[in-house]
């Protein structure tokens, strides 16, 4: 991370998530949503996102009680707008909506995921290299892991 105080704060923010937020996280983590791969409050710009895909340019925000006010919601446009500028899609979800729809929501995630990822092929899955054969760990019985290489948003992967 390129700002030590945004990097601090983040990693404050992933110990102190709020319940909301832990139970999207349970879906997210570990590429289980199709196999795309989320990061929890990661510094996107100047902001700190509740959740990002990366590869698919997706940002979630987790919004509480406290977005309600109309303040809140003009301080949410103009960092939805500063997001979509650093080429970020911004999807919203209510507290509410994750406790009494979580599947709804990981729905509607997965409907803002692009069918396919930047280089034309689905997400690798945990344990896959682009070329679709399982990485080497010592849990396989093999002394070497893959050197990742993320694309990045819209690059072609390794």
């Amino acid at each position: 991370m390129r700002n030590r105080r945004a990097a601090s704060q983040a990693k404050r923010l992933r110990r102190n998530m709020t319940k909301a937020e832990a139970v999207l996280w349970t879906v997210l983590k570990a590429r289980q949503l199709q196999g795309w791969k989320f990061r929890r409050q990661h510094p996107v710009g100047r902001y700190i996102v509740d959740f990002v895909c990366i590869e698919a340019g997706l940002a979630v925000e987790v919004d509480g009680a406290t977005h309600a006010s109309d303040a809140a919601a003009e301080r949410d446009a103009r960092r939805t707008q500063i997001l979509n500028a650093q080429g970020f899609a911004v999807l919203r979800v209510a507290n509410l909506d994750i406790y009494e729809d979580l599947d709804g929501v990981v729905r509607g995630i997965a409907a803002a995921l692009a069918p396919l990822g930047p280089s034309g092929h689905s997400p690798r899955r945990r344990g896959e290299t682009s070329c679709r054969r399982p990485i080497s760990s010592p849990a396989r019985g093999g002394g070497v892991r893959a050197a990742g290489g993320g694309g990045g948003r819209g690059g072609a992967r390794p």
